[in-house]
């Protein structure tokens, strides 16, 4: 539903806008396709924002338990253990 809603609603949109512009004639033709194409467009812009905002959550969420690891243990997750200085 998901891939639906992210891919398929804004490629149905652009769709019917390349059907407006070649099936309609008169004026209406270019205000259905502006109409249409913005739609679409729009709707594709406003779901790579909110994915955008996701990762960027993800992002935080990731450097969040790496400081939590790094106040337990005294070094990085990426990195390797320190040796005992002895």
């Amino acid at each position: 539903m998901l891939k639906l809603v992210r891919y398929g609603l804004p490629g149905a949109l652009v769709l019917a806008a390349l059907i407006v512009l070649f099936a309609v004639h008169g004026s209406l033709r270019y205000d259905g396709f502006a109409m249409l194409l913005g739609s679409g467009l729009g709707v594709a812009f406003l779901n790579f924002l909110y994915r955008l905002g996701v990762a960027g959550d993800r992002e935080r969420g990731d450097e969040e338990r790496a400081r939590e690891f790094f106040s337990a243990h005294g070094y990085w997750p990426d990195e390797r253990p320190p040796r005992d200085a002895r």
